[in-house]
């Protein structure tokens, strides 16, 4: 089987090759995939697979049927959704809608994700389960998958399986983590509410910008004397607004931010803990303050076996001197979590490094992938998938 999805991937790569910048060219927003949803059905019709279109909004999903009665249905979810960057790349195929850009790699997702139906249709007829693909909008907002599961995407599926680009490994390297690979990622928005006055007299007021400088620098001293080093905690604040005029004292600043952990038992106590420490700083110099904290999506947790089943796949494709295993989590969110409160997945770290230049990271406006890694991507899923229904579980 490995051999005939080698031969299938092979020929297929120029076409994903042109698929993938044909997505990257013209990125969507997340939450306005229309056109990239309609090229992807396009393409997914094309190989014979049954698809659903505008599932969780604009997302789009597939079905392969399997050869037999068996009843386990395995899932692979890629994303579609770009990022709000402009472009600096000078690439032929550079993204045509200003200030929007594939940085974070989904273009290659899709394309994967697409290479890996169309291998799988051509074996269909030796497929003994079902296998159902999910391209999901809005992985950026962390909202999508709630979207599609909301939908009906994880009715009956037995495992999920999913992948990331990853940069810092070069383009046929294959890296996968047992257990935790992502963090949780909560937000929260706070107000600080002081009294305006005179910037010359600033004793007759009370100052929300200085104020809020105390909490930021109050907060982040505190993670370090009083969280578990051994548990970290990421507190960033990302944006700032306050004041009116440089001579006048603000009465208001508003700040918004992220919040990741790795431990579900130190996740639980932050909102409690952070608003403490805001409190003790506000009360302590006359201010008041409205804290609004949102939990988002929770880390990935990778099922061990899931995870061993794409080493061993990969290990197959590449050998086992390219497949690398993460010694730490990343710090990074991804809502693919949030299919795993429904079955057991894992995620891989699908190497996308050039090792003859430099390799710019995710979310930076040149931010670029080696092409030949795609093929790669597609071969370890589907020969995974195709493994699938011989684990025991």
């Amino acid at each position: 089987m490995l051999t005939r999805i080698r031969q299938l991937a092979a020929s297929l790569t120029p076409r994903l090759i042109d698929i993938r910048r044909h997505l990257h060219r013209y990125p969507e927003l997340s939450g306005e995939e229309h056109q990239t949803a309609a090229y992807v059905a396009g393409v997914l019709s094309s190989a014979g697979l049954t698809i659903q279109q505008n599932v969780g909004r604009v997302g789009v999903v597939a079905e392969l049927a399997g050869a037999t009665d068996e009843d386990r249905i395995i899932t692979l979810r890629t994303d579609m959704d770009a990022l709000p960057i402009q472009e600096r790349t000078n690439l032929d195929f550079s993204s045509k809608h200003p200030g929007v850009m594939h940085a974070c790699g989904h273009d290659v997702h899709t394309t994967v994700g697409l290479g890996t139906a169309m291998v799988l249709a051509a074996l269909k007829d030796e497929l003994p389960g079902s296998v159902r693909f999910i391209f999901q909008p809005a992985e950026e907002i962390a909202q999508g998958a709630s979207w599609m599961i909301a939908d009906g995407v994880m009715k009956d599926v037995s495992a999920i399986l999913s992948l990331h680009v990853f940069p810092s490994i070069a383009a046929g390297e294959v890296a996968v983590r047992y257990g935790a690979l992502t963090a949780a990622a909560d937000d929260l928005e706070l107000t600080i509410l002081g009294e305006s006055g005179h910037g010359a007299r600033p004793h007759e007021a009370v100052d929300a910008i200085w104020i809020a400088a105390q909490v930021i620098s109050a907060l982040q001293q505190a993670i370090s004397r009083t969280q578990n080093p051994l548990r970290p905690v990421v507190l960033t604040f990302g944006k700032i607004h306050g004041g009116r005029a440089p001579n006048v004292i603000a009465d208001q600043v508003t700040l918004q931010g992220t919040v990741r952990s790795l431990h579900p038992e130190t996740r639980t106590h932050l909102p409690a803990w952070i608003e403490q420490i805001v409190a003790n700083v506000c009360n302590a110099y006359g201010a008041r303050y409205k804290l609004h904290y949102r939990r988002g999506v929770p880390g990935v947790e990778n099922t061990p076996y899931l995870s061993q089943l794409l080493a061993e796949a990969a290990t197959d494709v590449v050998g086992s001197a390219h497949v690398h295993i993460l010694p730490e989590p990343s710090l990074g969110a991804e809502d693919f979590a949030l299919y795993l409160e429904h079955a057991p997945g894992a995620m891989f770290r699908l190497g996308v490094g050039f090792r003859d230049r430099p390799n710019y990271p995710l979310h930076h406006p040149e931010f670029d992938v080696d092409e030949q890694a795609i093929p790669v991507g597609v071969m370890t899923l589907a020969h995974a998938i195709c493994r699938y229904w011989q684990l025991p579980y």
